[in-house]
């Protein structure tokens, strides 16, 4: 296994948890880079990848899923973000663990992922489902338009089309009225439109 992550104290926690529990870890790293690489020269069964890291871990995610498609890729992070956690699942991730993890449950969890199963922190199962469940959130779910979009830009956008403020959305995400402009702003450029409702009109395949 590879473990990637710029926390030197964090990296011994996960391999001190690893060999105890049978694994091999064949490299370890602090950086993106360091993760693409290890991959590349290891070919490990797993890298276990944080998120925020030098060079971003969802991005390491992503070009460990073109250069090495047989390493499954597990994220270990602090962040319980949606667009993080979907953002890595979109890169390939076979899994997204937080920190609070207990480590001794590492090696079983990372055995399964090699097994074919996929791994989640419970909390954020319930997100996965919601995602899925929610018959406001499959309006936009299968346009081409919406693919396009980063999970929280979806959210946003999908808030605004019921009808709330931007200050509403804006609590009701816990961002600032500010962001969720930014993030409007970001999806009619990548939509290529000038105001939200032609936005709206694309996401919902019209």
């Amino acid at each position: 296994m590879v473990i990637a992550d710029d926390h030197t104290r964090m990296r011994g926690r996960i391999r001190d948890a690893l060999e105890a529990g049978g694994c091999d870890v064949c490299g370890e790293g602090a950086s993106a880079a360091d993760a693409v690489r290890l991959v590349t020269e290891h070919r490990p069964d797993v890298a276990l990848l944080d998120i925020h890291m030098p060079g971003n871990g969802i991005q390491a995610a992503h070009d460990i899923a073109k250069l090495a498609p047989e390493v499954a890729v597990v994220m270990l992070t602090q962040s319980a973000e949606d667009e993080d956690l979907f953002d890595s699942l979109r890169a390939g991730a076979s899994g997204y663990l937080l920190k609070d993890t207990d480590p001794a449950e590492l090696p079983d969890r990372l055995r399964r992922v090699i097994a074919g199963e996929g791994t989640m922190s419970p909390r954020l199962v319930a997100r996965i489902m919601d995602e899925f469940r929610a018959p406001t959130k499959r309006r936009f779910g299968r346009s081409t338009a919406a693919a396009k979009l980063s999970a929280r830009e979806w959210e946003v956008m999908q808030l605004l089309s019921e009808g709330l403020a931007t200050d509403e959305v804006a609590g009701r995400l816990f961002l600032s009225a500010t962001t969720v402009r930014v993030h409007v702003s970001s999806v009619l450029k990548k939509l290529r439109v000038k105001d939200r409702e032609s936005a709206f009109k694309l996401l919902r395949g019209e």
